[in-house]
């Protein structure tokens, strides 16, 4: 059964991914970033620059377009679904709504900021989770050190 993991209280969504992304790099794990279009732009873009001597390698799936085959092998992927991507390792939601598919990775990561809409969303997400008997285990960003 799927592992999910929520991360709450999250001040800053797009560093904090980056961080989380690098030290899943770092430790050999593949994973699959769902958003919508415009928050995977700019996390995109974040990799890019979040680090001056450190880079992320990455690949941002854009709907309709088939990335290059020599890039399947890529840790790092973004994408608004994950039908078509290449690894189910970890799965990284960085969106309101649950992942369709979310069931065939190993792994979930949820991140909810401190944003009210944000945490309701979360809310329903955990709620979705838990009812279906998925073990879910609970990281207070606020009490602990960053990734």
């Amino acid at each position: 059964m799927t592992e999910v993991s929520f991360h709450f209280n999250v001040p800053d969504r797009m560093g904090y991914a980056c961080r989380l992304l690098r030290k899943a790099v770092r430790r050999g794990a593949k994973v699959v970033v769902c958003a919508p279009g415009d928050i995977l732009s700019r996390l995109d873009r974040q990799l890019w620059v979040f680090e001056p001597l450190d880079f992320v390698p990455h690949v941002h799936a854009r709907p309709g377009q088939a990335p290059a085959p020599r890039l399947r092998d890529t840790p790092v992927w973004l994408s608004e679904q994950v039908r078509e991507v290449p690894h189910h390792d970890v799965l990284l939601n960085m969106g309101d709504e649950l992942v369709d598919g979310f069931e065939s990775f190993a792994r979930v990561i949820e991140l909810v900021s401190q944003d009210g809409e944000d945490r309701q969303a979360g809310r329903a997400r955990w709620k979705h989770y838990s009812d279906r008997g998925y073990a879910i285990t609970r990281h207070d960003v606020a009490q602990e050190p960053q990734p």
